[in-house]
């Protein structure tokens, strides 16, 4: 074993230990309902554009992506646009993909700011629902052929996630992502979301569960959520088997 193998076996001891640690795992719920109230998520940056994320899970985008080397990544929900900057920035340091952002409202401003920016040339966009057919088959011939990435971050209802899950899930490459955001929403209190459509019980994480039921082929990451701790996306880090 070297040295870097040595360290990646400390890190997963530690890892462990983190997820084994009850005190910890308190904490670390507190904070985030903390964090939530006071809006800690839309506070970050990247390259100049609201990336509106944690930075655990940007980090962890990160990996993904540099360990995956995809093609393509597809995001559902580009709101200021920092995500799709953020995903084709590290498109550019692989020297190849792009980077597909489906949006039932870009609203002109954001689409000015995201056109104009430097990494605009590894970005489009499609106007409309994620699940209307056309913009599904849209999705579908950019995927053809590539190693595909995708992130579900738009509408947070069950059944609009679970929709987004049924159409865009099948496109991730084997052994790559379907990354669902904001399935931490069931583990925080309701009073978080009185002004949403959605809340405990009916949310991304109700929506992967019930998914994959009928889907086998993908494993949630448990090592991820035990990494991050603080993380918007626990058991939303979903691998498809190679």
């Amino acid at each position: 074993m070297d040295d870097h193998q040595q360290f990646a076996a400390d890190c997963a001891k530690e890892i462990q230990a983190q997820a084994d640690d009850a005190d910890f795992q308190r904490l670390s719920r507190a904070w985030m309902d903390r964090a939530q109230q006071l809006r800690y998520s839309y506070h970050f940056e990247w390259m100049g554009r609201p990336i509106i994320q944690y930075p655990t899970d940007i980090l962890a985008m990160q990996e993904l992506i540099w360990r995956i080397q995809p093609e393509l990544v597809i995001e559902t929900g580009i709101a200021r646009g920092g995500s799709l900057i953020f995903y084709a920035s590290m498109m550019q340091m692989l020297g190849r993909g792009e980077v597909l952002g489906i949006d039932i409202d870009i609203r002109a401003h954001n689409r000015e700011a995201i056109e104009s920016h430097p990494m605009a040339h590894r970005i489009r966009m499609i106007e409309g629902s994620s699940l209307d057919a056309a913009i599904v088959a849209q999705a579908a011939a950019a995927a053809e052929g590539k190693k595909v990435m995708v992130v579900l971050d738009s509408n947070h209802t069950h059944a609009h996630v679970l929709g987004e899950l049924e159409r865009y899930a099948p496109l991730t490459s084997p052994g790559s992502y379907c990354v669902v955001m904001d399935t931490v929403v069931e583990d925080m209190p309701p009073a978080l979301f009185d002004d949403r459509p959605w809340a405990p019980g009916d949310n991304p994480k109700t929506a992967v569960h019930a998914w994959l039921k009928t889907h086998p082929e993908f494993d949630i990451d448990h090592a991820m959520d035990a990494k991050l701790a603080v993380s918007v996306a626990p058991h939303g880090y979903l691998r498809r088997r190679a």
